[in-house]
């Protein structure tokens, strides 16, 4: 039997496509035959996992924000223009705290990796003392699999947005203050849902806890904001 032959494609930076074949000899024939291909494909969510994450937090962070924000203002304002300003004014902060933010936490993460990368990188041509050294291209590569600063800023701003949108365009056309605080409460939930199912689906995780989870966590900080509000305006302060 022949020695196997592999064969290494990397067709993307996140599909490996491995294909082994085996030449075997039938002595008694005099014949020899080729075995079936075999072929694995392994898909990495590193690259997806980068921005997801800015994603799925910032829409969730933009929605349950807002929205609790707005309902805060409307358990002690009746008025839908106080409720409209402080979620635009929560929309406009909050997507800028938290491009700036997820820029500065990425960043350092990236320094940190690549620190290690050239301490590594250093200990292997120590250990190898003049044998093979990793050229420019296996650099590149290897830099390329850092997380991207700018690209995680830029997904949570607009994700914090789009999810803060919701609660606003849902209470933007509601003259009634009650059923106001009603449809910021059911959009609010609506979207939390997609938020968590859409999450969910692309991450590989159980669908129906990590929408629990979001659900309810978007519930109670929507319900606390508006009985702490309450609670200080009965207590006697202007508002």
């Amino acid at each position: 039997m022949a020695a196997p032959k592999t064969y290494l494609e990397q067709t993307s930076s996140s599909n490996l496509e491995i294909m082994s074949s085996f030449q075997v000899n039938d002595p008694e024939k005099n014949t020899c035959h080729v075995e079936p291909t075999v072929v694995i494909n392994e898909f990495d969510y590193t690259q997806r996992a980068q921005w997801l994450r800015a994603a799925v937090l910032g829409a969730n962070d933009g929605l349950v924000s807002v929205a609790s924000l707005m309902m805060g203002i409307g358990a002690v304002k009746q008025d839908i223009k106080a409720m409209l300003l402080a979620g635009f004014a929560g929309l406009v902060a909050g997507a800028c705290s938290m491009a700036i933010g997820e820029f500065v936490s990425v960043y350092t993460q990236r320094d940190v990796e690549l620190a290690h990368q050239k301490r590594d990188h250093h200990q292997k041509r120590i250990s190898q003392r003049g044998g093979h050294n990793m050229n420019e291209e296996e650099e590149v590569i290897e830099r390329e699999t850092l997380p991207s600063p700018v690209q995680a800023a830029v997904a949570s701003a607009l994700a914090f947005s789009v999810g803060a949108m919701v609660p606003l365009l849902g209470a933007a056309f509601i003259t009634n203050h009650k059923v106001r605080l009603a449809v910021v409460v059911v959009v609010a939930s609506m979207a939390l849902v997609v938020f968590g199912v859409g999450g969910a689906v692309l991450g590989r995780t159980p669908v129906v806890k990590s929408t629990a989870r979001v659900l309810v966590g978007g519930w109670m900080a929507m319900a606390i904001t508006f009985g702490f509000i309450k609670l200080i305006d009965s207590g006697g302060l202007e508002m």
